[in-house]
């Protein structure tokens, strides 16, 4: 086949990859056209996604695989469209900003030729696909869906880092707008995806046809809000247990003993594209889905709520010396989106202190173009907020962090014993504890 796939970020790209990989022709689109000659030079554009760089080494020279910034060259002629565009979401009215969507949506319609399977894996609010996309598709093309293209959504299911075995784990789901469209779509993904056996699910695993697009975006959508709810249970939790004097990761331990029981880990704050975005994706067409809606500003409340305790705990944070330990929003990753530590040093800052931010990922000019000034270790502080686990930050102890009166754990990772005689807050454990240095 002849696959064209639009928009090669940390998702696009190893999907384009993929489907190369499996033998067919496949030209990626990206308006960035740095991305684009780093791509037909076979160099990863971006680091950390595990095999990427050892399969456009092997694909890229053979001609399988090649980028382009015009959407002429790519898509007219294509079997199959892929589009993986980002999906904005407005941080004030939480309405999602489709601007870039559309336009790629109108760049692919111009050059759209019948025969065409046109597939959408950004993730969006249920009823976009039919309401939205085909609107426009139709408008602009002069192309009937179902007639003279057929259209579904297939959501992405994979966490960047590990892209190419979680194709491989999770069942592809596609939903179309036709019973035509639903067989071609499940014929395309079979012919470009490899499933691992699963014997855990109740059906092989495989490409999973839901029936509509509607059901394939809400099974997205529910998938991804639901970690959100459980990780606002488990803050919830965590909050109260920090003033009864309880641990509440030996709790949450007890509780999933029982396997009716899931509950996830409490933290600092949840990042990433995916977690603190889709639940708002969901509330723009369920408004009054309470639950929701009040865990997400929960979790969105953690960091200001730990420094706030912070400051209860040393009776101020005026001039005092902040670090923040961890710019990414989860450990060993390289990506900021939505991470914790923008509303951390905001509350730090907004208590007085003067703020700095260290992440063994990052150098001290990157630190600073996302608006930090960096830390290096063994500078004079007294107050240290671990942000995101990274591994380095297990090993942690009071001499590297010359001064320090207060530790706070925003992710449950350091070592009691290595602390003791040291301040300590640990999101979810009893201020008793905590200040006497004590697991």
């Amino acid at each position: 086949m002849r696959i064209a796939v639009v928009a090669l970020g940390k998702i696009g790209l190893p999907l384009a990859v993929q489907f190369a990989a499996s033998g067919h022709d496949v030209v990626g689109v990206d308006v960035n056209a740095e991305v684009v000659r780093l791509v037909n030079s076979a160099t990863e554009p971006f680091p950390g996604e595990a095999g990427l760089q050892e399969k456009l080494t092997e694909l890229v020279p053979t001609g399988r695989l090649r980028a382009t910034t015009d959407y002429g060259d790519a898509v007219p002629g294509a079997d199959a469209v892929v589009i993986v565009v980002p999906l904005f979401v407005d941080d004030a009215t939480w309405e999602p900003d489709f601007a870039w969507m559309d336009a790629a949506t109108r760049s692919l319609a111009e050059h759209l030729t019948p025969g065409t399977l046109v597939s959408y894996e950004t993730t969006l609010p249920v009823g976009t696909t039919r309401k939205r996309w085909k609107p426009i598709l139709e408008e602009v093309s002069g192309l009937r869906e179902g007639e003279d293209f057929d259209l579904v959504f297939s959501p992405e299911r994979v966490l960047t880092g590990r892209v190419f075995a979680d194709l491989r784990k999770y069942p592809k789901l596609v939903g179309a707008l036709s019973a035509a469209g639903a067989e071609k779509a499940r014929d395309f993904y079979e012919s470009v995806l490899q499933f691992d056996d699963r014997g855990d699910l109740p059906r092989p695993n495989g490409v999973w046809d839901l029936g509509s697009a509607e059901a394939a975006e809400l099974a997205k959508l529910a998938e991804t809000t639901y970690r959100d709810v459980n990780i606002g249970l488990a803050n919830q939790f965590a909050l109260f247990a920090s003033d009864n004097g309880i641990d509440v990761h030996q709790v949450i331990e007890a509780c999933n003993s029982q396997p009716y029981s899931h509950i996830h880990r409490p933290g600092i704050a949840v990042g990433g594209h995916c977690i603190p975005v889709y639940p708002r994706l969901y509330l723009s067409t369920d408004p009054d889905a309470e639950i929701v809606r009040t865990a997400r500003l929960l979790n969105a409340s953690m960091p200001a709520r730990l420094v706030e305790q912070a400051a209860s705990l040393l009776g101020s944070l005026d001039g005092l010396q902040a670090v923040v330990l961890g710019a990414a929003y989860r450990g060993g990753v390289k990506e900021t989106a939505f991470s914790g530590v923008f509303a951390t040093v905001e509350a730090l800052r907004a208590h007085g202190s003067t703020v700095r931010v260290h992440d063994p990922l990052y150098s001290d000019d990157e630190l600073r173009a996302l608006g930090f000034e960096p830390y290096a270790m063994g500078g004079p502080v007294d107050l240290v907020v671990v942000q995101a686990d990274h591994s380095v930050y297990r090993e942690l102890t009071a001499a590297e962090l010359p001064g320090i009166r207060l530790l706070v754990d925003g992710r449950n990772i350091t070592d009691a014993a290595a602390w003791r005689g040291t301040p300590r807050i640990v999101v979810g454990m009893g201020a008793h504890d905590q200040l006497a240095g004590r697991a």
